[in-house]
């Protein structure tokens, strides 16, 4: 199974960010943080020479490199996951989504969210 696919079947979904850490988050939940893409990007061009020329040519050499491809494969990732909080609507983070359907907002506490969700659905 693809790491979309796990995403779109996924039960429990977690939008967040470095700066609103969770807790409390099931095993089997799937946490997006909404900003490690641009995290990434900052990390992969740190330190490029001021030249336009010459910082093309380092990240030529960088995007060679073994370590590209993991680096590459994570920012897959991390765009595919803010993507699907586009796809979904989130509107604020934290955001935890049950079944693509219920969302509770602005509760770090996981457990305390489905518990929320779990009282709307009864």
């Amino acid at each position: 199974m693809s790491w979309w696919s796990a995403i779109a079947c996924a039960g429990v979904e977690i939008f967040t960010s470095s700066e609103m850490p969770v807790s409390n988050v099931p095993s089997d939940a799937v946490t997006v943080s909404i900003d490690s893409g641009e995290k990434l990007d900052d990390q992969i061009s740190a330190d490029l020479p001021d030249d336009p020329d010459e910082a093309e040519a380092v990240m030529h050499r960088r995007m060679r490199s073994p370590e590209y491809r993991a680096h590459a494969e994570q920012l897959n990732q991390a765009y595919t996951g803010l993507a699907r909080a586009w796809i979904l609507g989130i509107q604020k983070i934290p955001a935890v989504v049950v079944d693509e359907r219920y969302v509770v907002y602005g509760q770090p506490d996981v457990s305390k969210a489905l518990d929320e969700i779990q009282s709307e659905r009864r």
